[in-house]
C-alpha cells in the first residue's frame, strides 16, 4: 500500500455567528495510516486495532464568544490544536482578519518608503512600533533583527486597517524579554485601534502583558480550558515595573549615545544626567544641559524675553533622552521625561526636539507643546539639490558620513556642493552655517568664506544645514513646588 503520512481535518456547521461574536467549533481530523507487517506487530503487541482511517477530535462542540475588539490568547503545547483552532476562526472571520505571516515583505527599499502613503504617515506607524530611530527608516528589512522584523510587521498589520489580527506562534522566534515588549505593545496597538488580536503560543510567560479578554487553554484530545477577563489595556509593561531611576553619570550616558540619531560627542556643560536602569543594566538616560541664551518658542512661552541672568538661574533644557532600542514603545521615555523633571530643581524645563513631532512622548510626559518651527523654503530647496548630489537628508546630521561622501566625490563634484551653499543668502543662515557669531554678515562674505572652505568645514556645514531644515517642537513645563 502507498504509504501517505497526512491528516483530513473534517469541519462540521457553519461556526460563526456574526450578531452574537460566538463561534461554535467542531474539528476532527482523521489520520490515514499504512498497514504493514511491522505496524501490524506493534498493534498485536500492544493489543491495539489497526484501521487505515482513524478519526480524533480535538474541537468538539465548543463554544466561543470573540467580540470585534477581543484580544484572545491561544496557549498549549506543541501538536494540542493551536494553529488549528486559529486557521478555523480566521477563515470564518474571512476579509476581516490579516494573518500577519502573509504579509508581503519588500526588501529592496528602505523601510520608510513601504509603509504610509505619505511620509509623514510612515514615521508615525514606524515610531508607534518601536522603528523610531532615524537611521533604521533608511534600512532594508533584511537588515533588521528578528525582534524588529517583528515591529515592522505589527506597523503592516496596523496599515492594512483589518478588524482581525491573526499571530500564530506568537513571539516564537524571540528573546523572552523582547517577547513581553511584544506582546505588550501589541495589545497596547490594538486597544487603542480598537481592533481585536488572535495569537497563538506555546509559551506560558506572555499573560501578564497581552492581559488577554480571552485565555484559551488547550491540551491534547478534547480537553480545553476557556477563560473571559474584562478587556482593559495593560498601561504598564512588566519589565517596566523592574526599572527605576538614578543619578547617572557621563558613563550612563555614553553607553547608550550611539543609539541616539546625532552624533554622540561627549557631555557639554550638563547640569543633571539620571539613567533608567534594570538591575546594573543602563536600559535609559536623560540629559539636562544649560539652555540656549535664544531659541524659538521661548519668548511664546514666556510672553517676554529672558535676561541672561533668568535663563542661567531658572531654566533648564532637555538634551538628550534616550532608550536602549530593545525597550522601546512600553513608556521608558515618558517615564524618564515626568519622573525628572521635578529633580533638576529648576522653575521651569524646555526642550526642543525633532522625534516630538511624530512620537509625542514629552506632551504624555506633561510637558505643554508650545509651538513649532518650520524650515525656510530656500534652506529646503538646498536640501534638494544636494539630494540630487548623492547626498541623503535622514544622514545630513551625521559628519562623519558628510565628511565620508565629500571625500568620494571629484573635485567637480564638491565644487557642486559649494555652489549650493553659495545660493543661501547670508544673513543668520549664513551665520549659523559658517558657525560665526558676527552681528552681520554680507552675501559677498559669505560666499567666500564658503569657496575657501576646507572639506571638513563643509562637511560641518552639511551637519549644521542638516539641523536647520528639521521640524522642530519646542515644549515647556512649569515646576509648581520651585518658586521663582
Amino acid at each position: 500500500m502507498r504509504k501517505r503520512e497526512i491528516f483530513d481535518i473534517i469541519e462540521f456547521g457553519k461556526r460563526y455567528d456574526e450578531k452574537t461574536g460566538t463561534f461554535r467549533i467542531n474539528i476532527h481530523y482523521r489520520t490515514r495510516t499504512e498497514i504493514t507487517p511491522r505496524t501490524i506487530a506493534v498493534a498485536e503487541a500492544f493489543g491495539l486495532g489497526v484501521d487505515e482511517h482513524q478519526e480524533h477530535v480535538i474541537y468538539d462542540n465548543m463554544e466561543l464568544k470573540i467580540s470585534p475588539r477581543d484580544i484572545v490568547l491561544v496557549t498549549g503545547e506543541s501538536g494540542s490544536g493551536k494553529s488549528v483552532l486559529l486557521k478555523a476562526l480566521a477563515k470564518d472571520l474571512g476579509d476581516q482578519a490579516i494573518n500577519m505571516a502573509d504579509i508581503s515583505v519588500d526588501s529592496d527599499r528602505p523601510l520608510i518608503d513601504t509603509v504610509g502613503k505619505t511620509l509623514l504617515e510612515g514615521l508615525e506607524l514606524l515610531s508607534r512600533v518601536g522603528l523610531n530611530d532615524a537611521f533604521l527608516f533608511v534600512r532594508h528589512y533584511s537588515q533588521l533583527s528578528d525582534g524588529q522584523k517583528y515591529r515592522y510587521r505589527i506597523a503592516k498589520t496596523i496599515e492594512s486597517g483589518k478588524q482581525y489580527w491573526v499571530m500564530d506562534e506568537f513571539c516564537a522566534t524571540l528573546d523572552r524579554d523582547t517577547a513581553k515588549i511584544v506582546a505588550f505593545n501589541v495589545q497596547k496597538l490594538a486597544r487603542r485601534e480598537r481592533k481585536a488580536v488572535l495569537v497563538a503560543t506555546t509559551h506560558t510567560d506572555l499573560l501578564e502583558d497581552l492581559k488577554p479578554s480571552v485565555h484559551i487553554h488547550k491540551r491534547f484530545g478534547k480537553e480545553i480550558e476557556v477563560k473571559y477577563f474584562p478587556d482593559k489595556v495593560n498601561e504598564t509593561c512588566s519589565l517596566a515595573r523592574k526599572m527605576h531611576i538614578a543619578e547617572g553619570s557621563r558613563e550612563d550616558y555614553e553607553k547608550l549615545a550611539q543609539f541616539h540619531y546625532r552624533e554622540a560627542k561627549g557631555l557639554v556643560a550638563a547640569q543633571k544626567v539620571f539613567a533608567l536602569k534594570r538591575g546594573e543594566e543602563t536600559v535609559g538616560v536623560i540629559v539636562y544641559k544649560y539652555p540656549a541664551i535664544t531659541t524659538f518658542g521661548r519668548r511664546k512661552a514666556f510672553g517676554r524675553k529672558l535676561s541672561l541672568q533668568e535663563i542661567n538661574r531658572d531654566l533648564a533644557l532637555i538634551s538628550r533622552v534616550i532608550v536602549h532600542p530593545k525597550y522601546r514603545t512600553i513608556g521608558l521615555g515618558v517615564k524618564l521625561v515626568r519622573e525628572t523633571l521635578p529633580l533638576v530643581g529648576k522653575p521651569y524645563v524646555e526642550a526642543v526636539a525633532v522625534m516630538a513631532k511624530y512620537n509625542p512622548f514629552f506632551e504624555r510626559a506633561g510637558m505643554q507643546k508650545i509651538a513649532e518651527s518650520r524650515p525656510n523654503p530656500q534652506l529646503v530647496e538646498a536640501i534638494e539639490k544636494l539630494r540630487k548630489l548623492g547626498f541623503n537628508p535622514v544622514f545630513l546630521t551625521s559628519e562623519t558620513t558628510n565628511l565620508k561622501k565629500l571625500r568620494e566625490m571629484s573635485a567637480d563634484g564638491v565644487e557642486e556642493v559649494r555652489n549650493v551653499f553659495k545660493g543661501i543668502s547670508g544673513g543668520v543662515y549664513g551665520r549659523r552655517l559658517l558657525s560665526i557669531y558676527q552681528t552681520f554678515l554680507k552675501k559677498e562674505d559669505f560666499v567666500a568664506r564658503v569657496e575657501s572652505a576646507s572639506i571638513e568645514k563643509l562637511a560641518r556645514m552639511l551637519r549644521i544645514l542638516g539641523f536647520l531644515t528639521q521640524t522642530k517642537v519646542y515644549l515647556f513645563w512649569k515646576n509648581l513646588s520651585v518658586g521663582t
